[in-house]
């Protein structure tokens, strides 16, 4: 078992993360194999030295110790981050662009939504020279049924155009390619054949799914995904760094043990393998 945690360092950690690690983490133990640390520090715009202090701390406080990754801020800024993979990424933009997948696109989000469903103009207009920042957006076909089975043999079935219509693949102004790109990338060059997930990133698994299929990479397509249920708050809501919601590092400053949550993941883990092997 190969398998990653990537936590995003644009908030604090909160109490949903945790849950991904440690139910990652937990499955390594139970299993064997080897655990990977991935930040996804993509997106520079949204990224803080403290939130990125806090993913190590966290991660330490949690009682994770990890196989392979950074071993702590420096080290993930000199051989770590994925700003030293740009150019990794760009070579697969260009071959998914080589396709003829990608179309530019210059509208906002905005005016797209304002135009509504339907086949976005910038995609049926001639592809000639485009300006410096325009954005490069996925041709999802309608339909763009998706599917694949998941690790305890449950089929999960998106339909990507209504999911995630089109996607950008490169972003506008800055370049940067997108999470998709990366992620996907990222999990091939790192051999990566496990996946845990929460719920709500089952429209990025069929993403990547289709970008994989584009991209003829069967490898990714041989992962086992989980996706497993979300930690909400007392209304139902999902927690988010965003939101404010109560984090990590406030539970370590209030003195906080970390063990019921251990416990939580243990016994999530514990049933989903009699799941699984019964």
């Amino acid at each position: 078992m190969r398998t990653r945690i990537a936590p995003t360092p644009s908030g604090y950690l909160h109490v949903g993360n945790a849950f991904n690690f440690l139910v990652t983490a937990e499955l390594v133990r139970t299993i064997g194999g080897t655990l990977f640390l991935r930040v996804d520090d993509l997106d520079q715009e949204r990224v803080r030295p403290e939130y990125v202090e806090d993913v190590f701390r966290s991660l330490a406080w949690l009682g994770i110790r990890v196989d392979e990754g950074p071993s702590g801020p420096e080290d993930l800024q000199r051989s770590w981050s994925q700003q030293l993979r740009m150019e990794r990424y760009g070579r697969v933009v260009e071959q998914v662009r080589a396709t003829g997948h990608l179309y530019p696109c210059a509208c906002s989000r905005a005016q797209r939504e304002r135009e509504g469903s339907g086949v976005h103009l910038c995609r049926t207009g001639e592809i000639g020279s485009t300006p410096v920042g325009t954005a490069w957006r996925l041709k999802v076909p309608d339909p763009c049924p998706v599917s694949w089975s998941e690790w305890d043999g449950a089929r999960q079935v998106v339909e990507l155009n209504s999911a995630m219509p089109d996607p950008v693949m490169l972003q506008r102004g800055n370049g940067r390619p997108a999470y998709q790109v990366a992620s996907l990338v990222d999990d091939m060059d790192m051999g990566i054949d496990h996946v845990v997930r929460g719920a709500d990133l089952i429209p990025s698994t069929a993403c990547q799914w289709y970008l994989a299929l584009i991209l003829k990479r069967p490898a990714f397509q041989a992962i086992r995904f989980h996706h497993h249920p979300l930690v909400t708050d007392g209304t139902g809501r999902k927690l988010s760094k965003s939101a404010g919601d109560t984090s990590l590092r406030s539970l370590r400053e209030a003195g906080r043990s970390p063990d019921h949550l251990r416990d939580q993941a243990k016994a999530y883990v514990e049933a989903f393998m009699r799941h699984i092997s019964g």
